[in-house]
């Protein structure tokens, strides 16, 4: 259709395409910013990591690529200490918690270390993202840092002060990015 002169269909795309040009480098600088990661540990052959990043809304995004899990459904959780020194992992201390209950089945919960359950295959690849309101930048970077543990069993919501989730399988520190 031409209006006054002007090709409408012309003018549109033209305009459209550079408007995604010039939005492209401003998308690129909100997604991702730096977050705490971590390598992690097992005495069971369970290698990968784990990444927390706090985005431009604010919600903390947990991202967990393991392999070498045990098939079955296992709890995961961010744990009040970063340290992962004792063999069973118990050096990472409970939940982070923050004062509020675990489980998301209880009043007061859950902790904002309590994450969802992850189901992990035959194949042994653990590969989940959640999403975190309750995870605070100040309450990661604490004097003892944050740990993170995938347990034996799954989580179930419930229980105190952890869930019954089992024995602990897999640890790690989760470092603070560097400025």
């Amino acid at each position: 259709m031409i209006e006054k002169g002007y090709d409408m269909m012309n003018i549109k795309l033209p305009l459209a395409a550079t408007a995604l040009l010039l939005a492209t480098p401003a998308l690129a600088e909100t997604h991702g910013m730096e977050g705490f990661s971590a390598e992690v540990q097992s005495n069971e052959d369970i290698t990968g990591s784990v990444t927390v990043t706090e985005e431009t809304s604010g919600v903390f995004v947990v991202t967990v690529d393991l392999e070498g899990v045990p098939e079955g459904v296992h709890g995961i959780h961010l744990h009040e200490t970063g340290d992962c020194s004792a063999d069973d992992y118990s050096s990472a201390g409970g939940h982070l918690a923050d004062g509020r209950e675990h489980g998301v089945k209880v009043e007061g919960g859950p902790h904002p270390g309590d994450l969802p359950n992850a189901t992990v295959g035959a194949d042994g690849v653990l590969s989940v993202t959640h999403f975190n309101t309750f995870l605070t930048t100040e309450m990661m970077a604490d004097e003892d840092g944050t740990g993170f543990i995938v347990h034996s069993d799954p989580d179930d919501y419930e229980s105190q002060p952890s869930g019954d989730a089992g024995s602990r399988i897999a640890c790690a520190v989760l470092v603070e990015p560097q400025s």
